[in-house]
C-alpha cells in the first residue's frame, strides 16, 4: 500500500511539473516537448524524482493514445490524396534508412554491422509531435502537416517490425531477406487488419448509440484493444491503433452528435497531451549522464549519420515520386528533413534490448544522443527553416495584432480604473480631466492602428470575426447551464439547445476551416 501511494505521490509530482512547464513554455514561446525535456534533465540532476521509463510504459502505455489521436483527426481525404509520398517515405524509406545507417556506423567502426542495423532500425521512426505543434503555431501549409503526420504515424508500425527482425538478426547471427520480407508484410497487414476490423466494429456501435461517456469508452478500449491484440497475435499493435483511428475519426463522427464529438475530440486531446507530458518529461529524466559522457564520440557520429541518411533518403525518393509525378514540393523535403525528430518510440525500443547483447549500453547512449539533440537544436530552430522557405502563412501579423490589442485592454483597464478612482473621490477633477483626454487619445490612436492592420489583412479579420462568433456561442452556451442549474430549463430542452449550440461551434473545425489559427 505504501509503495502504492509513493507512486501515486511521484505521478502528481511530475503531473505538477508538466503543468508548470507548460505555463513556461507558452509564455516564451518555446515547443513545450523541448521544455519537458530540458525540466526532466534537470531533475535527474537532482536525483530527487526518478521514474523509470521502460519499453513497457512507452509502447503499451503512451503510445496507443498519442497514435490514436493523431489518426483520428487525419481526414481520409487529405491521407489519399498524400498516400503514395507518405507510404514511400514510410516502408521503402525506413528499409532504406535502416540499411544506410547501419553501414554508414559499421564502416566507420562504432559497431558491428548487426548492432548497427539494429540501431539503424529503431532510429528510423520519426515523432512529429513537437513539429506540429510549431506548424500549427505559424500557419505552414496544409500538405506539409499531413505528410509529416502519415510519415510518422506509419513509419512508426514499419520501423518496429523491421527492429524484431534486426533484433533476432543480432541475437541469432543469422538474416534471411526473404524470410524478412514476408514476416514484415504479413506482420503489417495483420495488424492493419486488426485495426480495420475494431475501429469499423466500433464505429457500428456509436452509431446506434447517443451516449457520449458510452461513446468515449468505447474509443477508449478501441485505442488499448486493438494494439494488446494485435500484439497478442504478434502482429504490428501501432498499425492496427492507426487504422483504427482512422477509421474511427471518419466513420464514426457521422453517427455522433455534435456534442458528443466535441466531448470525445477534447478528452483525446487531453489523453494526448498527458501521454506526450509524460513521455517527454520521462525522456530527460532518464538519460544517464554517465554513459552519455563514455559514449560522446559514438553519440556525435550517430548525429551525423543519421543526419546525413535522413537527407539521403528524403531527397532520392522525393526526386524519383517527381519522376512519376507524384512529387512533393522541394521547399516541404527541406522542412521534412530537418523536422525528422526522433523521440518516444526510439528510446522504447532500443531499453527493449536484451541485456546479453553487448552494444546495448552504447545504443542506448547512442539513441539518447540522437533523440537530444532533434529535440534541442532541431524542434527549436524549425520556424526559422519555416520563415526562410517563405512556408508560414501568419508571418509577424498575428504576433502585431496582438500586440495592439493588449495595448488597448490594457489602455482601456487603465481609463476605467481612473474613472472608478475620480467616482470615489480619490483623484482631483483637474487631474482626472488631464489623464483622462490623455488615455481617450490614446485608445483612439490604438484603435486607428487594429483598424488599419484588418484592412490591410483581410484573412486577420475573417480570423478576428470568427473568434467573436465563437464567444457570442460559448457565451450562450454558459448561459444555458446557468438556466439548467437555476431549474428554469428541463434536461432536454437544454440537450437540444446545447446540440444545436454546438453544431454551431464545430462548424469552424471542419477541414478546411480547421486549418485558420485564430489570434488570442
Amino acid at each position: 500500500m505504501e509503495e502504492f501511494l509513493n507512486i501515486e505521490i511521484e505521478i502528481v509530482e511530475v503531473l505538477l511539473i508538466v503543468t508548470l512547464v507548460a505555463m513556461v513554455a507558452r509564455r516564451i514561446r518555446l515547443p513545450y516537448t523541448v521544455a519537458l525535456v530540458l525540466a526532466g534533465l534537470l531533475i535527474a540532476l537532482q536525483n530527487e524524482l526518478r521514474i523509470e521509463l521502460t519499453p513497457e510504459l512507452v509502447l503499451a502505455l503512451f503510445l496507443p493514445p498519442l497514435v490514436f489521436e493523431a489518426a483520428f483527426h487525419l481526414r481520409l481525404g487529405q491521407l489519399r490524396a498524400n498516400l503514395t509520398p507518405i507510404l514511400t517515405l514510410a516502408i521503402p524509406g525506413v528499409l532504406l534508412s535502416t540499411a544506410l545507417v547501419g553501414i554508414l556506423l559499421s564502416l566507420f567502426g562504432i559497431l558491428p554491422l548487426p548492432a548497427a542495423l539494429l540501431f539503424g532500425a529503431l532510429i528510423a521512426a520519426t515523432d512529429p509531435v513537437a513539429v506540429i505543434a510549431v506548424f500549427r503555431a505559424v500557419g505552414a501549409p496544409k500538405q506539409l502537416t499531413v505528410l509529416v503526420e502519415g510519415e510518422s504515424l506509419f513509419n512508426d508500425g514499419t520501423a518496429i517490425v523491421v527492429f524484431h527482425i534486426m533484433l533476432a538478426y543480432v541475437l541469432e547471427g543469422t538474416l534471411s531477406p526473404l524470410e524478412g520480407v514476408v514476416d514484415f508484410f504479413i506482420v503489417s497487414l495483420g495488424g492493419v487488419a486488426i485495426g480495420l476490423i475494431l475501429g469499423y466494429g466500433t464505429a457500428e456501435l456509436i452509431a446506434r448509440i447517443d451516449d457520449y461517456l458510452i461513446e468515449i469508452t468505447l474509443t477508449t478500449v478501441a485505442a488499448y484493444g486493438s494494439y494488446l491484440i494485435a500484439e497478442s497475435f504478434h502482429m504490428s499493435g501501432v498499425l492496427a491503433v492507426v487504422m483504427a483511428g482512422l477509421v474511427i475519426g471518419n466513420v464514426g463522427p457521422r453517427g455522433m452528435s455534435p456534442t458528443t464529438r466535441i466531448v470525445l475530440i477534447n478528452f483525446w486531446e487531453y489523453l494526448a497531451f498527458l501521454a506526450n507530458s509524460f513521455v517527454f518529461i520521462l525522456i530527460g529524466m532518464n538519460v544517464e549522464y554517465d554513459e552519455l559522457l563514455q559514449f560522446a564520440g559514438s553519440a556525435l557520429v550517430a548525429v551525423v549519420v543519421v543526419l546525413m541518411v535522413r537527407a539521403v533518403t528524403v531527397y532520392g525518393l522525393g526526386s524519383i515520386l517527381q519522376g512519376v509525378r507524384r512529387g512533393v514540393d522541394r521547399a516541404h523535403l527541406h522542412v521534412m528533413i530537418w523536422g525528422g525528430l526522433r523521440g518516444a518510440v526510439s528510446l522504447a525500443l532500443v531499453l527493449s534490448i536484451p541485456l546479453q547483447v553487448v552494444e546495448r549500453r552504447q545504443l542506448l547512449a547512442m539513441s539518447f544522443g540522437v533523440v537530444l539533440f532533434t529535440l534541442l537544436a532541431q524542434a527549436t530552430t524549425i520556424p526559422m527553416v519555416l520563415a526562410r522557405l517563405g512556408l508560414t502563412s501568419k508571418k509577424a501579423t498575428p504576433l502585431e495584432y496582438e500586440r495592439i490589442q493588449g495595448q488597448l485592454l490594457a489602455t482601456r483597464s487603465a481609463g476605467r480604473h481612473i474613472d472608478h478612482l475620480y467616482q470615489e473621490g480619490a483623484l482631483l477633477p483637474v487631474a482626472w480631466e488631464t489623464v483622462k483626454e490623455e488615455v481617450d487619445q490614446r485608445q483612439e490612436e490604438l484603435s486607428d492602428r487594429l483598424r488599419e492592420l484588418l484592412g490591410e489583412h483581410p484573412g486577420l479579420r475573417d480570423q478576428v470575426i470568427s473568434l467573436a462568433r465563437i464567444e457570442v456561442l460559448r457565451a450562450q452556451r454558459a448561459a444555458l447551464d446557468e438556466l439548467a442549474r437555476a431549474g428554469l430549463l428541463s434536461d432536454e430542452a437544454l440537450s437540444e439547445l446545447e446540440a444545436e449550440i454546438d453544431a454551431k461551434l464545430e462548424a469552424p473545425h471542419d477541414d478546411e476551416v480547421a486549418d485558420i489559427e485564430i489570434p488570442a
